[in-house]
């Protein structure tokens, strides 16, 4: 069948999930439901501290307030679907479904990189320009950045999740995933994918590339100031302002890298699922711990953030 046919035989798709791994199925689930519950959790904390904590108004905490709602509904796009799977035999997922997961988790995953290169500019103008940080980092500038990160990620994976719904789908319908990602669904085509695959692997390393270029750019520069303060507190001091970041841009960027800046045709889709489950599952769990237990302000909001909820239960 030609690639221009706009048919689809298939109406719905399997989630085949991790079938050698059936027996342990529900410790599965309880595992994936701990770190879910934590990571919806983790993160709601997070943002509520710095909604209430008037110290944290600034534009650091700012962005690391969209973080934490990025990765609420990240995870959740993901997370409750594979749950599913663990403790019940529907697996199946309709075509449209199927789509809109694919496109919200894209988007979301963008719209991340996006902010991430975002908290990298806001990091390099407070050490390396602090004297014009609070005119040039203002509330508006901080506003649009953030505004840019949601927009820009929304609009990015239009285009691959287009061509990959205009192909022909007419079995099998088992995708050998936990969730609708693209290279398992080009896999299971049956019109011609190659330049549905070209157009989502440019599309991908220019988005992911041009993102870590501008962070690590940024990270040249703040280490270079870095080293230039004379005092060795005053080096911490700057260095610990954006060392939790640093961390979560790693992480974040060392397993999206190999995932998606290589030809699909030599995926392996079990390397594929543990480095999916680091930056799905994992990585959102790692970001509340990491925001919480480096950065010193955020650490002391969130200890007193608890201490106001057992006074308040102490007074009931």
């Amino acid at each position: 069948m030609g690639g221009g046919i706009n048919q689809t035989f298939v109406t719905e798709f399997i989630i085949l999930g991790f079938p050698s791994l059936k027996k342990i199925y529900l410790l599965l689930f309880l595992l994936f439901l701990l770190i879910y519950s934590f990571t919806v959790t983790g993160n709601i904390i997070i943002f509520i501290t710095v909604l209430t904590n008037y110290k944290l108004q600034i534009p650091m905490f700012y962005f690391l307030n969209h973080l934490s709602a990025m990765e609420i509904w990240y995870t959740s796009v993901i997370v409750p679907k594979m749950l599913s799977t663990f403790v019940t035999n529907n697996r199946a997922i309709s075509f449209k479904n199927c789509m809109i997961q694919l496109y919200l988790f894209s988007s979301l995953g963008a719209s991340e990189c996006y902010l991430l290169t975002a908290m990298a500019y806001d990091r390099y103008l407070a050490i390396c320009n602090p004297l014009h940080y609070s005119s040039k980092m203002t509330n508006t500038t901080s506003h649009h950045l953030a505004s840019g990160a949601w927009v820009g990620g929304f609009l990015s994976p239009i285009l691959p999740v287009v061509l990959i719904s205009k192909l022909v789908f007419c079995g099998p319908n088992q995708v050998n995933y936990f969730y609708c990602d693209a290279q398992p669904l080009l896999k299971l085509s049956c019109s011609s994918t190659q330049f549905t695959e070209t157009a989502i692997s440019v599309l991908a390393t220019g988005l992911i590339f041009s993102s870590f270029v501008l962070t690590v750019l940024s990270y040249i520069f703040i280490i270079s100031t870095i080293l230039r303060i004379p005092s060795a507190i005053g080096r911490k001091k700057a260095f610990s302002t954006c060392a939790s970041h640093l961390t979560v841009v790693m992480i974040y960027y060392g397993t999206i890298t190999a995932m998606y800046m290589q030809p699909m045709s030599r995926f392996s889709l079990d390397i594929n699922k543990v480095l999916s489950l680091l930056y799905t599952v994992v990585t959102p769990m790692l970001n509340p711990i990491i925001y919480s237990l480096r950065n010193k302000e955020m650490k002391d909001s969130v200890t007193k953030f608890f201490k106001r909820i057992n006074k308040g239960k102490d007074f009931e």
